[in-house]
Formats: structure tokens, C-alpha cells, sequence
């Protein structure tokens, strides 16, 4: 039988742990990207636009996670196209976490008072102006807490595309518990890794958040 040291065990959950983080910032990059383009279309003047956005966040926030993740994976296959684990893992994550930034930055957006919007519109300011100029800067304010607690999620939720074979911080606790049999140690070391991640970031968030209601009490 194979003896593993303590080092043996932390460097192999480590080298994991860089896909997971490497699958985190893929995830949220894309799915602030496409989230974007779906927010412009949830706030826009076209009714079809703001219905398939609408949609689109319903379809995927009423949906779990883990089942997005199968049909991601396996849906294709029934075409005969043979799907990565790691591609599946970040379409599925990237149009998940859309949805969800999608009605953050939406909810941030309609908390900016309806004063801005006629005060700019007095000025002669179309759409598109009132927008760049007027409400996404002081939206984007009130969006950086919420956003950046949102990326706690993100990293956790890369826990569940081990399912599909993606081998990340939790798929390899469960190949090293299964070399090493030291469940107990060997997850929660997985369990430390994952705090050390999402700790800086709930943390972060919750500074910002007291700033922010700190500059909105002194104006």
C-alpha cells in the first residue's frame, strides 16, 4: 500500500484547486459579458427583447444547477457531438451566472431614483445617453457588492462539476480520499481551500457594501 504524507495530499488538492479558480474567473467573466447583453435587453424598449431576456433568467434561475450541467454535457451527445467535461462545465456556469448578474445589475438599475431619469431627459438627453452618462455609473455603485458576493457562488457552485467528470477541488478530495482513505483529513482540507477562496470575497463584499451605505448617508 501506497503511504501519502500530509504534503503529498495538500499539494495534489492544490493543483486542483487551480482549475477550479481558473473555471471560477471563466464563468464570471462570461457570464458578466453575456449578462450584460442581457441586461440592455431586460431594460430596453423592445418588447421581444425584454421577454426572451425575462425568460432567460426564469428558464435558468428556476432550473437547478446540477441539471444544466447534464444537459450540458450529456444533451449533445444524444447528437453524437462529444462534449469536454471542461467545456460543458464553463457554457453551463457562464449562461448560469448571467442569469443571476442579469437581475443584480437589473435590480441595481431600477434602484437609481426616477428623478435621474427626468432630470437627464430635461437636459435633452436620449436613451442611450441617459444610460452612459446619468444611470450605469451610479448603478454600477450600487452593483460591486452584490456582484462580488455573487462570485462567492460562483466558486462554489464549480463543486458540482464533478458530477460530469471535471476533475476541480472536490472531484480531487474524492480520487485522493479514495488513494489515501483519510476522508475525515482529506475533506477538510478540501473544505479549508474552499474558505481561503470564498473568504476574501464575502468579506470584501461586506466592506463595500458598508462604504457604500456610508457615502449614501453623507450625501
Amino acid at each position: 500500500m501506497i503511504e501519502f504524507s500530509l504534503w503529498d495530499i495538500v499539494r495534489n488538492l492544490l493543483l486542483a484547486a487551480r482549475w477550479t479558480v481558473v473555471l471560477s474567473l471563466v464563468s464570471f467573466i462570461g457570464g458578466a459579458l453575456v449578462g450584460t447583453l442581457l441586461l440592455f435587453m431586460r431594460i430596453g424598449r423592445r418588447r421581444v427583447l425584454r421577454l426572451f431576456a425575462k425568460y432567460y433568467v426564469e428558464l435558468f434561475q428556476g432550473t437547478p444547477l446540477l441539471m444544466q450541467l447534464f444537459l450540458a454535457f450529456f444533451g449533445l451527445g444524444l447528437f453524437g457531438i462529444d462534449v469536454p467535461a471542461w467545456l460543458a462545465a464553463g457554457v453551463a456556469l457562464i449562461l448560469w451566472s448571467a442569469a443571476f448578474l442579469t437581475e443584480i445589475w437589473r435590480g441595481c438599475v431600477e434602484a437609481i431614483a426616477k428623478g435621474q431619469w427626468e432630470a437627464s431627459s430635461s437636459l435633452g438627453m436620449g436613451y442611450v445617453q441617459q444610460m452612459r452618462y446619468v444611470i450605469l455609473p451610479q448603478a454600477l455603485k450600487i452593483a460591486i457588492p452584490p456582484t462580488v458576493g455573487f462570485s462567492v457562488q460562483v466558486i462554489k457552485g464549480t463543486a458540482l462539476t464533478s458530477i460530469i467528470g471535471f476533475v476541480e477541488l472536490s472531484k480531487a478530495g474524492t480520487v485522493v480520499t479514495n488513494a489515501t482513505f483519510q476522508p475525515f483529513m482529506v475533506y477538510g482540507l478540501v473544505a479549508l481551500i474552499y474558505f481561503a477562496l470564498c473568504w476574501p470575497l464575502s468579506k470584501s463584499s461586506q466592506v463595500l457594501e458598508r462604504k457604500l451605505n456610508v457615502a449614501h448617508r453623507n450625501h
